[in-house]
């Protein structure tokens, strides 16, 4: 079993599009009116005491992507977006993560396009990143 980084509780169910009940606009949805994430400021420096980043990475981890990329892409917001090589990163985990619904749902050649794209942007020429092992991402 993978280890988990954050005591968060997992969604009910993951959101497959077309398959179950969209988790913030259907009532019956897993997310429905429930806040969105929110955070003002993302640092290298600071991910291990990031819950949201620490949570997005259990959801990757565990397969709920689509829950995942809605946790990053409030991180990637708070880091810079495309002005950072952490904002490009966060970037390379929401394409890998996108890529592996995608892979899931029969759609291997947008897969395999999000996945080339997101291997630049994890290559930020460090072994671990962010507490990921980078090559280990790598093998997409």
């Amino acid at each position: 079993m993978t280890q988990r980084y954050s005591q968060l509780p997992f969604p009910a169910y993951r959101y497959l599009p077309g398959r179950a009940p969209h988790p913030t606009r259907d009532p019956a949805g897993h997310s429905y009116n429930t806040p969105e994430y929110e955070i003002e400021a993302f640092s290298p420096n600071t991910w291990q005491s990031c819950d949201i980043y620490l949570y997005a990475i259990d959801l990757l981890n565990h397969d709920y992507w689509w829950e995942a990329h809605e946790a990053l892409e409030t991180i990637w917001f708070a880091s810079g977006q495309r002005s950072t090589a952490t904002g490009l990163f966060i970037q390379g985990l929401l394409q890998i993560g996108v890529g592996a619904m995608k892979h899931h749902l029969g759609q291997k050649a947008a897969a395999d396009r999000l996945w080339r794209a997101a291997l630049d942007k994890v290559n930020v020429g460090e072994r671990y990143y962010l507490g990921l092992d980078v090559q280990e991402l790598q093998q997409v």
